[in-house]
């Protein structure tokens, strides 16, 4: 695996407007892209990121422009720590309670997300995803 031993921190907030979210993710990955070098891992990170970020502003903040979605990436050594909260007012998450039968519109981001990642922790209105590198 293609990963540049950095130390790498990344500290942002975004508004919870899909399209501004948009560019601020594009953004966010091409600093990553300057750190990670291994494409599946990349693709793993874009994903996770993507899925955290949506979900704090359509979720959380049920798409209040005025109610912010805050990130934050840290990269040392061999571990990827992301971590995002939303103004939200905190939910609980039991993979236990996931249906893969049951065909709503939401509910599978967060499964993904702890599917790609190494580890996974939902705390009220943050969650923290951990992938070893």
């Amino acid at each position: 695996m293609d990963v540049i031993i950095l130390s790498f921190k990344f500290i942002g907030s975004v508004c919870s407007d899909l399209y501004v979210i948009k560019d601020f993710m594009e953004d966010v990955i091409n600093k990553l892209k300057l750190v990670v070098k291994d494409e599946t891992t990349m693709f793993d990170i874009r994903i996770i990121l993507n899925e955290l970020v949506a979900n704090g502003a359509i979720h959380g903040n049920e798409y209040d422009r005025d109610k912010l979605v805050n990130l934050f990436i840290i990269i040392e050594e061999d571990i990827i720590r992301i971590e995002v909260t939303d103004e939200g007012r905190g939910f609980d998450f039991d993979l236990k309670f996931y249906d893969p039968k049951n065909l709503k519109c939401s509910g599978r981001g967060l499964v993904i997300v702890n599917g790609l990642s190494d580890e996974f922790y939902v705390e009220n209105n943050k969650i923290i995803s951990v992938k070893y590198l």
